[in-house]
C-alpha cells in the first residue's frame, strides 16, 4: 500500500484501496513513560478531517503525558477485563472473586467483549448491556452486573488506560427495585413462630437451632456457620460475629459493620446452652471432645461442621409441611428486621444488629418507616386528643 503526504500534517497520509477509494490514516511517533519511542497508526479514516481530528487528539495524550491510553488503544473490553480479573482476583474475597468471574463469563464478554474499551460509550452500552440485564434479570441482579463493570473500569482509570469511568452516571434504579429486593421473602411474627414450632416437632436438633437463631437474631447464614462457641457470652448473653464460612471455606466478615456483638434474649440463650450439651454427648458418640473454638453447628449424622446446603434442605421441609410460602435462608435475616422496624426500633439499632449502615437499612426496607411515620403523626394526635381539655384543631373564629 503506498502512502502520500498530506499538506495538512507530516503524520497524516492517504492512499487508495483494493476498490481505488481514497483513504487516509496517521502514524504518530511519542514517546511513552519509560522514554522509548513508539508508534500509533490508524487507518480506514474517509476524509482528511476525521483523520486529523483523530491525530490531534492522540497527540493531545502523548503531550498530556497520556501515553498508556495511547498504548492501548486497541484494548477490547474482553482482554481488559482478563487482565482485570487475573491481576486481582487475589485480592479479593472468594465469593467476590467468584461472583466477578462469572459475570465476566456470561454477561460482560458475551455482550460488550469485542468492542474497543477505549471506544465504547454510554448509548452504546445502554443499548446493549444494560437492556439486555433487565431483560434477563430482575433489578437488583441487573444492578449488580453493572456495578462490577463499573469497578472494571474504575479499574483501568486507575492503570491510566481510559482518562475517565463515563458509565459512572447512568442509572439503574428501578421504581420496583426496592420491592424486589424482599419481594415477599420474609414471614411475620406469626409465620415465623409456625416455623419454629414445626422445626422443633419435626426436625433435628441442629436444623431446628440454625432456624432458630436465624429467625431471632437476623444473622446471615455464613455467619452462624462460622460461629465458634468462644463466640457466645452464656452470663452476658451475647453473640459475637469473627468470620463467616461456606463451601469455598473461612474467611473474615463481609464488611466492617459485620463485625458486632449482639444482645440475644433469656430463651435463645437457655436453647444455645442446651444445644451445647446436646453438642457434647455428639462429639462423645463420635470418640471426640467439645472444645470452644469448635463450630457451634454441627451435623448429627457426622459430627462435622453443618453444610450451607443441609440448612436449606431443612427450611425447605418445614414450610412445606406447614403450607407456609417459600422464602430462602436470607428471608429470615429479613424476617427479623420487619418484625424489629414493625415494632418501631431505631433504625440505628436494626442496622447495629444486623451489622448493616441504617443507610443500607432505610434503603431495603424503608417502605415499613413509611408506614411507621404515618403511624407515629397518629399516635402523637391520639395522644393530644387525650388530653382533658385537650387542644382542637381548625380554624379560629373570624372577627370579620
Amino acid at each position: 500500500m503506498k502512502l502520500h503526504k498530506t499538506r495538512k500534517d507530516s503524520e497524516l497520509y492517504y492512499y487508495y484501496t483494493k476498490s481505488n477509494e481514497k483513504r487516509w490514516l496517521y502514524r504518530h511517533n511519542y514517546k511513552d513513560t519509560n522514554g522509548k519511542w513508539k508508534e500509533k497508526k490508524k487507518q480506514g479514516f474517509k476524509s482528511e478531517k476525521e483523520a486529523y481530528r483523530s491525530l490531534l487528539e492522540i497527540k493531545a495524550k502523548t503531550v498530556n503525558g497520556q501515553s498508556r491510553e495511547v498504548k492501548n488503544s486497541n484494548l477490547t473490553v474482553s482482554q481488559w477485563f482478563d487482565m482485570w480479573y487475573e491481576s486481582h482476583k487475589s485480592d479479593w474475597k472468594v465469593t467476590s472473586a467468584n461472583q466477578r468471574e462469572m459475570v465476566i463469563r456470561l454477561t460482560i464478554k458475551p455482550l460488550l467483549g469485542h468492542y474497543k474499551l477505549q471506544e465504547l460509550d454510554r448509548t452504546t452500552y445502554k443499548r446493549v448491556f444494560i437492556n439486555e440485564l433487565r431483560k434477563r434479570y430482575s433489578p437488583s441482579t441487573a444492578k449488580m452486573h453493572h456495578i462490577i463493570f463499573k469497578i472494571g473500569i474504575n479499574s483501568a482509570v486507575e492503570d491510566e488506560i481510559l482518562h475517565r469511568n463515563r458509565f459512572n452516571k447512568i442509572p439503574m434504579e428501578d421504581k420496583n427495585l426496592k420491592a424486589d429486593r424482599l419481594k415477599g421473602n420474609f414471614y411475620n411474627a406469626e409465620e415465623l413462630n409456625l416455623l419454629l414450632d414445626d422445626a422443633k416437632k419435626n426436625e433435628n436438633e441442629t436444623v431446628y437451632t440454625t432456624l432458630y437463631v436465624l429467625g431471632y437474631t437476623g444473622l446471615r447464614r455464613g455467619e452462624l456457620l462460622g460461629l465458634h462457641w468462644n463466640d457466645i457470652d452464656f452470663e452476658n448473653r451475647t453473640l459475637t460475629v469473627k468470620r463467616t464460612r461456606d463451601k469455598d471455606g473461612v474467611r473474615s466478615p463481609k464488611t466492617n459493620n459485620s463485625y458486632r456483638t449482639i444482645p440475644i434474649d433469656d430463651q435463645l440463650t437457655d436453647h444455645l446452652r442446651n444445644y451445647k450439651t446436646w453438642c457434647k454427648k455428639l462429639k462423645l458418640s463420635f470418640g471426640q471432645k467439645l472444645k470452644e473454638n469448635d463450630y457451634v453447628i454441627l451435623s448429627y449424622q457426622t459430627c462435622k461442621p453443618f453444610a450451607e446446603n443441609s440448612l436449606f434442605y431443612g427450611l425447605r421441609r418445614c414450610y412445606e409441611r406447614t403450607g407456609l410460602h417459600h422464602v430462602t435462608i436470607h428471608g429470615l435475616r429479613h424476617t427479623h428486621a420487619t418484625i424489629l422496624m414493625n415494632k418501631g426500633v431505631n433504625v440505628k439499632y436494626v442496622a447495629e444488629r444486623l451489622g448493616n449502615t441504617p443507610a443500607m437499612i432505610l434503603d431495603i426496607y424503608g417502605h415499613t418507616y413509611k408506614t411507621l411515620e404515618r403511624d407515629v403523626a397518629n399516635t402523637f394526635s391520639d395522644t393530644m386528643n387525650g388530653v382533658s381539655g385537650g387542644f382542637s384543631g381548625g380554624l379560629k373564629k373570624s372577627t370579620l
